[in-house]
């Protein structure tokens, strides 16, 4: 005879086999949205715990890094910035690339920095590095309003030829767009490092690399060669960069097609990343 099952008996919770590599289960992030903000608030306290200054640094750094480029690229190399103001040129590409930056870098270590608790309990684990792309938001914002701050300065006190336009309604787009990218590439390197250690030794040179094939300290109008233009027009973070400051200067090397070019790009990067971070989770206990 069949027993029944209580309400008491009944699971809340099935965990079963993920059968292939897009077996996503996206839904389960909305069950665990607390977890996610939870970690959220776990990066962007634990970032700065016991320091001084604490998220005050978010403004500290940016600043010292555009100060340290206007010195080295406009005093010294004599870098262009488009005809715009250099310390509004070199924030407006900071802000932005350091949104990019700390997603990929921090995402990259997922599975490496976080095996004592996926070794423990079950949680979807890509409630990890969605959680640091949510918190890089909150930092993005700190930045982004004293950007603002600088350029009001600029646009009313000066006579610096600025140009704001009807593209700053996209800047959110362009940020998500950021995210997922940096996303996307961060848990492919994270997927990698359960076997390949090496390349978390790459990562933050890596980066370094990529900022300077990206126009974060010279505008793309300066590479006068097509070649290498469309070298780095290959790069789907270069139309970001550029759009976001035309957004706000109104000059720059933007169009709608390298914007079409980094939506495809940055797509097929994101669901190769999911692909492959659902397909190593099942395993990597064994190799971390």
């Amino acid at each position: 005879m069949q027993e029944k099952t209580t309400p008491q008996e009944q699971w809340t919770e099935v965990i079963s086999a993920k059968t292939s590599w897009f077996d996503l289960r996206l839904g389960e992030l909305w069950r665990y949205r607390d977890l996610v903000m939870l970690f959220v608030w776990r990066d962007f306290v634990a970032q700065y715990k016991q320091t001084i200054l604490g998220p005050a640094w978010h403004i500290i750094q940016p600043l010292i890094t555009t100060f340290t480029f206007l010195v080295v690229f406009t005093n010294v190399a004599r870098i262009p910035t488009d005809g715009q103001p250099p310390l509004l040129f070199y924030m407006a590409g900071i802000t932005i690339w350091g949104y990019f930056s700390r997603c990929l870098t921090s995402t990259s270590s997922t599975f490496t920095s976080n095996a004592g608790i996926f070794g423990k309990v079950y949680f979807p684990r890509l409630t990890v590095p969605v959680s640091i792309v949510i918190s890089g938001l909150i930092a993005f914002l700190i930045q982004m309003a004293v950007f603002i701050a600088f350029y009001l300065f600029f646009y009313f006190f000066t006579s610096a030829k600025l140009s704001p336009n009807l593209w700053i309604l996209a800047i959110p787009f362009f940020l998500i767009l950021m995210g997922i990218l940096g996303l996307g590439l961060g848990i492919i390197i994270s997927s990698l490092t359960t076997k390949y250690r090496d390349l978390a030794l790459l990562v933050g040179f890596g980066v370094q690399l990529m900022m300077y094939a990206t126009p974060v300290i010279y505008p793309l109008s300066l590479i006068t060669s097509e070649k290498w233009r469309f070298v780095l027009e290959l790069n789907p973070v270069c139309p970001l960069i550029e759009g976001f400051r035309y957004a706000f200067f109104g000059s720059g090397t933007f169009t709608v097609y390298q914007l079409g070019y980094c939506v495809v790009i940055t797509l097929i990067i994101f669901l190769t990343g999911l692909g492959m971070f659902h397909k190593i989770e099942k395993s990597f206990m064994d190799t971390v």
